[in-house]
């Protein structure tokens, strides 16, 4: 059985974290914190894999993954301490590929929605999740999940203004 969670944590880990970096806005010691947390939840029920369906069986372990994962995120967000910011500068970074600069505009603007419309837009955006698998994990009804979306998306597009055509572009 921990064989099958070392294969699972290790085939999973790389996306977790991709999913977790957009969440907290591109601070990746916290995204690496939260897969860490995500992955020690999933290790503390791995059992319930084996167990049959009606006594609380994991079904889709890398769907349960994902939703430990955001609301680890949004947790951490009601947290007093997580609006702590030692530095505003981002440090040096080694050369820039074709598509850092579109990236890093992208981060900076989901930095600046509030936490649960940020998940909300990395769920169904980045994640391809549908209204009702994004509702059900931030514990939202369907329509709320519509609503922040769209509140969302038109807050990213003023933040992104004429620059993301201007980035898409070269």
């Amino acid at each position: 059985m921990e064989e099958e969670f070392v294969a699972f944590a290790t085939a999973r880990s790389g996306q977790l974290y991709r999913s977790a970096y957009f969440l907290t806005g591109g601070d990746s010691h916290l995204s690496e914190d939260l897969v860490q947390d995500t992955l020690g939840q999933m290790y503390a029920h791995w059992h319930r894999l084996h167990r049959p369906s009606w006594a609380g069986r994991i079904e889709n372990p890398a769907g349960y993954a994902q939703t430990v994962l955001v609301r680890a995120y949004l947790s951490h967000q009601r947290r007093r301490s997580s609006s702590e910011r030692p530095s505003l500068a981002l440090p040096e970074v080694a050369e820039d590929g074709p598509d850092s600069a579109l990236r890093l505009a992208l981060v900076e603007a989901l930095s600046q929605l509030p936490p649960r419309d940020r998940a909300v837009v990395v769920l169904r955006y980045w994640e391809d999740r549908s209204v009702e698998e994004t509702a059900a994990i931030v514990k939202d009804s369907s329509a709320a999940v519509r609503t922040r979306c769209s509140r969302a998306l038109a807050k990213l597009r003023g933040l992104l203004g004429g620059d993301l055509a201007e980035l898409v572009a070269r």
